[in-house]
């Protein structure tokens, strides 16, 4: 069960290694204060990208202009474009310059669920935010949300105690290089996922 209390988390959340925040960030709810109103999700599914020698981290190589926000200090948003048309919202993680990052794959919609079907019509609720794209789109997250600190008061993490009681792994989705690592983590009993297995 959740607790009545509601904590904040802060800088040293996200200052560790990216695998080690991976499973702990499941069940930690992702709140926006939107100028439309307070949105809030329970993460469900995260992938994690981890510095330059990561053939499908965008900081791999090097630093480029977009994935500048990667190399900056942890908890910091990183948001892209992909396909020309959905975006998708990382947390990054670890040191400054490090560039290392958890994608935000899925998540159960909590508060503000009204505004998520007006953003995503059509979409059942547990439809409106399991995938990347699914989730920014029904947030209304896009690249002005690029760099945004995540311990600010726009949107940050909060620990509810939510249990995650069995956490699944694989291999990532959607990429052709460095497709062995099982670096996907996701609560099993959540029917809010990108995929189920």
């Amino acid at each position: 069960m959740p607790s009545a209390q509601k904590k904040r988390l802060g800088r040293s959340f996200y200052d560790r290694p990216t695998l080690e925040i991976a499973p702990e960030i499941l069940g930690k709810v992702l709140v926006y204060n939107s100028k439309r109103g307070r949105l809030s999700a329970r993460v469900t599914e995260v992938e994690a990208y981890i510095g330059e020698t990561d053939p499908a981290c965008h900081a791999f190589g090097g630093p480029t202009r977009r994935s500048q926000p990667l190399f900056g200090f942890p908890g910091t948003a990183y948001v892209y474009l992909i396909y020309g048309v959905y975006f998708c919202f990382n947390f990054v993680t670890e040191r400054e310059g490090k560039a290392a990052a958890l994608l935000l794959r899925g998540a159960e919609a909590m508060e503000g669920v009204e505004i998520m079907h007006e953003n995503s019509p059509g979409r059942k609720e547990n439809r409106l935010l399991n995938g990347p794209g699914k989730f920014c789109r029904s947030f209304g997250i896009d690249l002005t949300h690029n760099g945004l600190d995540l311990t600010g008061n726009d949107i940050y993490l909060e620990d509810h105690s939510f249990a995650v009681t069995e956490i699944g792994t694989s291999t990532r989705i959607g990429i052709s290089k460095g497709k062995e690592l099982m670096w996907r983590f996701f609560d099993v009993r959540s029917d809010s996922l990108s995929r189920t297995a």
